[in-house]
């Protein structure tokens, strides 16, 4: 189930459509509005795709779990801290397919006045974070980009599995 609430000025989410609709909505599109705050993506378990462009996210927005979501936009928001941004993002949104930061100051690209190196390193440092990533911003990643990727960052592991392995070399 889809729904538009593109274009109304809203800074939060209606209460009603999370009590009538929240269960069964997997589609929001949240278009021009004024949201910053995601922690509403608790009354929609089954959302796989959320549509919030030109908003007032920025990089220390609170987001709430959603394993299911699959595609995220994001342009034209105030998000300048890609690390801060994309670490929440990955702990709470871990299987995101689909991801679009364009025109934000932390996704340098040319039409922001970012250089091709900006933009290279950016793309590796959000693959490097999304194992299931299949796309950023408008292009496709290529199998020598998420290599590049790793190469680059490393594979990201949660901090219980670093602390474990820790342990287990003390004994």
């Amino acid at each position: 189930m889809r729904k538009s609430l593109a274009f109304q000025d809203l800074d939060s989410i209606p209460e009603e459509l999370a009590t009538r609709e929240g269960e069964s909505l997997q589609e929001i599109d949240l278009t021009h509005n004024k949201i910053s705050d995601l922690r509403f993506l608790l009354d929609f378990p089954q959302l796989t795709c959320l549509v919030l462009d030109h908003n007032s996210i920025e990089s220390h927005v609170k987001i709430a779990a959603a394993p299911n979501l699959q595609t995220l936009w994001v342009n034209h928001n105030k998000i300048k801290n890609l690390g801060l941004f994309i670490s929440t993002l990955c702990k709470s949104c871990p299987n995101l397919k689909y991801l679009s930061m364009m025109n934000n100051e932390a996704a340098p690209s040319y039409f922001n006045g970012g250089t091709y190196q900006q933009y290279a390193d950016y793309r590796h440092f959000v693959i490097a974070h999304f194992p299931k990533l299949e796309m950023l911003d408008d292009k496709k990643i290529e199998d020598s980009e998420r290599s590049e990727a790793k190469r680059i960052y490393g594979r990201k592991t949660s901090t219980s599995k670093q602390k474990s392995s820790r342990k287990k070399s003390e004994t």
